[in-house]
């Protein structure tokens, strides 16, 4: 199957970056993708950076407006397309949520983000309320797709329960970036463990991943430039890392993109492949499901 992505940076014209994304996936299509993933909240900057009620705003219904050009757009171009869109369930109960189109412009599913985080520069407990669709692969005519969303790709769970539940392919559009205050080490060390344990999702279940980040730096609204140059607080997001990748079943790296440029990739992969990797090792096999009832705990107090 060839998998098309598109890591691109983002500006604060929404209709703008909209349309950036409809001529990157109809490139993709005339190039032989049949599969498009976009990155994580696409049409807009990264809006948790700050906790604003105004930016309620952003949200829209499913099906809405996004919906409508995106399904016409997969249509057009004849590709499998996944977005990512801030969803207005009601007023008041907002979600994260990856919609997936069929070829023929029809939502084949949607997935609503599980594992919510609220970090300094990520305040998305505020906007969002965790998913209620469980780990349920979106079935398409490429094939079963487990999407998950960028803080989901730290759970084994999640990748596990969406393996369990028949995914072919694991699909994690993101918004992840370095802090500025972090040493060039540690961003480092951040950025790699972020490919490593994913690509350890696709090892433990033999299935490819592919993932999805923005670039570049974004910002909302900035203090006065007084403030900034003296390296006071102003609202800002992360530098985003770039570095989307696509991996194997084995988590061998079939490509993996820039740090800092927009890119847009197509990849090869063989998609029987997960076949052969679980004959050899068939981890779902020698799985102990009669001794993981510990896995629901919080956390397990042992006294002894």
């Amino acid at each position: 199957m060839n998998i098309g992505f598109l890591q691109q940076h983002n500006t604060d014209d929404r209709l703008k970056n909209i349309e950036r994304l409809c001529d990157g996936v109809r490139d993709l299509a005339r190039r032989g993708a049949e599969l498009v993933v976009l990155q994580e909240l696409h049409n807009t900057l990264y809006f948790c950076d700050e906790e604003d009620v105004s930016r309620f705003d952003l949200a829209e219904t499913i099906p809405g407006p996004s919906t409508d050009i995106y399904g016409r757009l997969a249509r057009e171009a004849g590709v499998v397309l996944v977005t990512s869109l801030f969803e207005k369930r009601a007023t008041g109960l907002y979600h994260n949520t990856a919609v997936v189109f069929e070829k023929d412009g029809t939502i084949a599913g949607k997935y609503r983000k599980m594992h919510i985080p609220d970090d300094p520069g990520y305040y998305e407990k505020f906007y969002f309320t965790p998913g209620d669709l469980g780990f349920q692969p979106i079935d398409t005519s490429v094939g079963r797709l487990g999407v998950l969303v960028c803080w989901d790709q730290w759970y084994p769970e999640a990748a596990r329960l969406m393996a369990l539940n028949g995914a072919e392919l694991l699909i994690y559009p993101t918004a992840i970036g370095y802090d500025p205050n972090d040493t060039p080490e540690e961003q480092q060390r951040q950025r790699q463990a972020w490919q490593l344990v994913m690509r350890g999702h696709a090892v433990a279940n033999g299935l490819p991943v592919v993932a999805v980040n923005r670039v570049g730096s974004e910002k909302l609204r900035m203090k006065n430039e007084e403030l900034r140059m003296k390296n006071e607080e102003f609202a800002s997001a992360a530098l985003f890392w770039g570095s989307s990748f696509v991996c194997g079943p084995q988590g061998e790296l079939y490509y993996e993109a820039s740090e800092d440029e927009e890119e847009s990739i197509i990849v090869s992969i063989d998609m029987n492949r997960s076949e052969q990797v679980r004959r050899w090792w068939p981890f779902l096999r020698d799985r102990r499901i009669d001794s993981y009832q510990d896995l629901t705990k919080r956390f397990i107090d042992n006294k002894q």
